[in-house]
């Protein structure tokens, strides 16, 4: 039996309004997810479109690289000066021309992630377990984003000196603090780093984001 035209129009407006409807709940149903998809595994203005996370700890590498091999020649001021320049492209090329890194840099990274992990949590369908975890990844790209401040202060430093020994005592420390950017620090002297403020590096928010994840079945 045909239905009449107009019945006809009428049931696929409600039924187009059915289908729109659908979609537009799926989407506010996922957002919560999409801004944990940017940290973890796409984000729109990052090399090869890579999740920020990734990206920032793939510059945390060559950061920690490159103070590695500042710090083998300590006796040698144009050394030291040349590698803290590649650990500088590494954690903000903002500040610099260019050097080995992947043109993002930590600091922009660190800052992406706290951002869309906070956005996340905000997300009305962001469960518990999100809420939860989004501090704690939160916290520890913020202290990522503090040691960044902290590093640049002594790469400064390294680039002011006049002599290798001048320069020396800050290049073992730049050593020291861009591990720091990676594994985080022990600020409270419990044997232990966790995500807490001063404490978490990237790691922390690796692991949180991977709880996180297992916990909304991704």
């Amino acid at each position: 039996m045909t239905l009449p035209i107009k019945h006809s129009i009428a049931t696929a407006l409600l039924l187009s309004a059915i289908i729109l409807g659908g979609f537009a709940t799926a989407a506010k149903a996922n957002m919560a997810q999409d801004h944990m998809n940017y940290i973890t595994q796409s984000w729109t203005d990052t090399p090869e479109e890579k999740g920020l996370l990734p990206i920032a700890i793939a510059e945390a590498e060559i950061a920690v690289l490159h103070a590695r091999v500042a710090a083998n020649q300590t006796h040698d001021l144009v050394w030291m000066q040349k590698h803290t320049r590649h650990v500088l492209h590494a954690i903000d090329p903002s500040a610099i021309d260019d050097g080995p890194g992947y043109g993002y840099g930590v600091l922009r990274a660190a800052q992406g992630i706290a951002k869309h992990i906070t956005l996340a949590a905000q997300q009305e369908d962001a469960s518990e377990n999100v809420k939860i975890h989004a501090v704690h990844v939160a916290t520890s790209a913020k202290n990522t984003i503090a040691r960044v401040a902290r590093i640049k202060v002594l790469i400064n430093q390294i680039l002011a000196a006049n002599s290798a020994e001048q320069a020396a005592p800050a290049v073992i420390k730049l050593e020291e603090a861009t591990h720091q950017l990676l594994d985080g620090f022990d600020a409270n002297g419990d044997g232990e780093i966790t995500w807490e403020a001063d404490e978490g590096g990237l790691n922390e928010c690796a692991k949180h984001m991977a709880i996180m994840q297992a916990g909304e079945g991704v």
